[in-house]
């Protein structure tokens, strides 16, 4: 099986590092094509005005300056030439991806173009907590992910489906276990715009993010109660958004 590692953190992330060692768990074949920076939060976005420029760093490593989708183009299209890979891995980012944070992360982006490429997916990513920021509890997705992608793998992964996996925030041995969820949702009220001012006085501006005064309880059965509660949480995710409920009103409607 040859395996295409990718991620938003950009070509030097630890995670990275992590996330190809779960790849050699599982082969012998592995490549890495990452962005040359970070690129968290740049979601689905595709390099089109400008040119990606590709630089090896050792055999089988290399570093695009563009985003994870252009990797996963990059690496599938043109690095690994006509037989291309077979699978896509894409993280271990540094941080969850649950509930909204889908629809931002490079990382996830990632994933979604190998399964758009017809390949089977996978997104992976590190929770950490106020007390493990700094250091990510890395040893909880290298002991955890290479099981879970085996089996999911065996079981096989729906064509135009996306395996999302997230792992807490604590050692592998306080895991309290794997559950499969779905996406959740929570109160995104502690976004705001910071307004700062350049050495000459002219206003610039950070997007950021508010300490919320209470937690929200996650609705049981989604990856934020999964992550809450200390367990692994795996999401398939869809690239058909279509609202099949809604389209039955709209038939109803605009007859």
């Amino acid at each position: 099986m040859r395996i295409l590692c990718t991620n938003d953190d950009g070509i030097n992330a630890p995670g990275l590092e992590i996330l190809e060692q779960i790849a050699k768990d599982l082969s012998d074949d592995v490549w890495v094509v990452a962005p040359e920076y970070d690129q968290s939060g740049v979601s689905h976005s595709l390099s089109l005005n400008d040119p990606l420029r590709l630089r090896e760093i050792e055999p089988r490593h290399f570093a695009v300056r563009g985003t994870p989708t252009d990797c996963v183009i990059m690496g599938s299209r043109h690095i690994l030439g006509k037989k291309g890979p077979d699978l896509v891995l894409s993280g271990v980012n540094r941080g969850r991806n649950v509930a909204e944070d889908v629809v931002y992360s490079g990382t996830i982006a990632g994933a979604l173009e190998g399964t758009m490429l017809g390949l089977p997916s996978f997104a992976l990513s590190q929770e950490f907590s106020t007390e493990t920021g700094d250091r990510p509890v890395w040893e909880t997705a290298r002991t955890f992910g290479p099981q879970i992608l085996r089996k999911v793998i065996d079981a096989g992964i729906p064509k135009n489906t996306v395996v999302n996996v997230n792992f807490p925030a604590c050692a592998p041995e306080e895991v309290a276990g794997v559950l499969v969820t779905r996406m959740g949702k929570r109160n995104l009220g502690f976004l705001k715009v910071v307004e700062r001012r350049d050495g000459r006085g002219n206003p610039y501006f950070w997007i950021g993010f508010e300490k919320a005064d209470a937690a929200d309880t996650p609705a049981a059965g989604t990856d934020l109660a999964a992550i809450a509660a200390r367990c692994v949480s795996v999401t398939p995710l869809r690239l058909d958004r279509t609202d099949d409920a809604f389209v039955e009103v709209l038939t109803a409607t605009l007859k």
